[in-house]
């Protein structure tokens, strides 16, 4: 069956969101396999906001929060940080800049977003600041920088992040309660002022057919049966990318996305390795001469 425009993913998320770092090897694998079928449109729904209280505690929280993504990271099997530096005062610095890079294009915009995630759950230091945010971004392939500024700190960025926020606080019924026995079920979450909004990540999709929502951590299997039920025969047999392939396209992959985007030998050639709290992380060799984890160094052992 060929691309269908009239099927819209819409995936709501936050670059600073621990359960959307775990979901990122199933989520990679269903934008690849469909990539050219759907429109797929991510909504940065703002997990730390503006009007959170402070902690009273600061160093108490951050215990707190490292042994939250610990957790997590025991069921994703994500990379962690390994230490936290403490818990994001604000995700509307990277969102902002998350969306700005979508103007420079798709790939710019996915590794834009990707070195976002990565400033927490790697580096343990979270693009919660423009500066920082910009920073993070620093060195992506493709990336024009000043252009990126200028785009995060415009009226339309705030616009355009104004509205993922308030469309992310209008959860379709389906997920007003827990799905499953999933260690993340996906129900959505109340907020301060008494509506919900969406758990991060989930995925909704559209069709003529109807309206699928899929919450919380799922298995890849989880989104094909949706997707089947909305458009039966949309989407292909899933495939990997031999292993330096699979590298060059994603830049960056964790223990996980090896496993299920890939095939062959590993490392590939030139790989460089970065060490977590929970596995590696390995980089191209051209990503590792500007990522903040690294600049350069020599290419890991196998």
């Amino acid at each position: 069956m060929a691309g269908d425009p009239s099927v819209e993913v819409v995936e709501y998320t936050d670059p600073l969101c621990p359960w959307s770092w775990g979901s990122e090897p199933v989520l990679r694998r269903l934008r690849a396999a469909l990539t050219g079928q759907v429109r797929w449109r991510r909504v940065y729904c703002i997990l730390f906001d503006h009007d959170d209280d402070p902690a009273p505690d600061a160093a108490a929280e951050t215990a707190w929060y490292s042994r939250y993504v610990e957790d997590i990271s025991g069921h994703t099997h994500a990379p962690r940080a390994l230490r936290l530096s403490r818990v994001a005062a604000s995700s509307w610095p990277a969102s902002l800049v998350a969306k700005a890079a979508e103007l420079q294009g798709p790939e710019v915009a996915e590794r834009v977003l990707r070195r976002l995630r990565e400033t927490v759950f790697v580096l343990g230091e979270p693009a919660d600041t423009p500066v920082l945010a910009l920073s993070a971004a620093r060195g992506v392939f493709g990336l024009d920088p000043a252009r990126l500024a200028s785009d995060a700190a415009s009226a339309g960025a705030l616009e355009r992040v104004r509205a993922d926020h308030a469309e992310a606080r209008r959860p379709v019924r389906e997920v007003l309660s827990a799905q499953d026995g999933s260690p993340h079920p996906g129900a959505a979450k109340e907020t301060p002022d008494g509506r919900y909004r969406y758990a991060l990540p989930t995925l909704l999709l559209r069709s003529p057919a109807g309206v699928r929502a899929v919450p919380g951590w799922r298995l890849y299997e989880d989104y094909a049966v949706a997707v089947d039920t909305l458009a039966p025969g949309l989407l292909p047999d899933p495939a990997t990318l031999e292993a330096a392939q699979a590298l060059d396209r994603y830049r960056s992959l964790t223990g996980p996305e090896r496993e299920l985007l890939t095939h062959g030998p590993w490392p590939p050639a030139g790989a460089v390795r970065i060490d977590t709290g929970n596995g590696p992380l390995w980089l191209h060799p051209a990503e590792a001469a500007t990522h903040p984890a690294t600049g350069r160094r020599a290419p890991a052992a196998p």
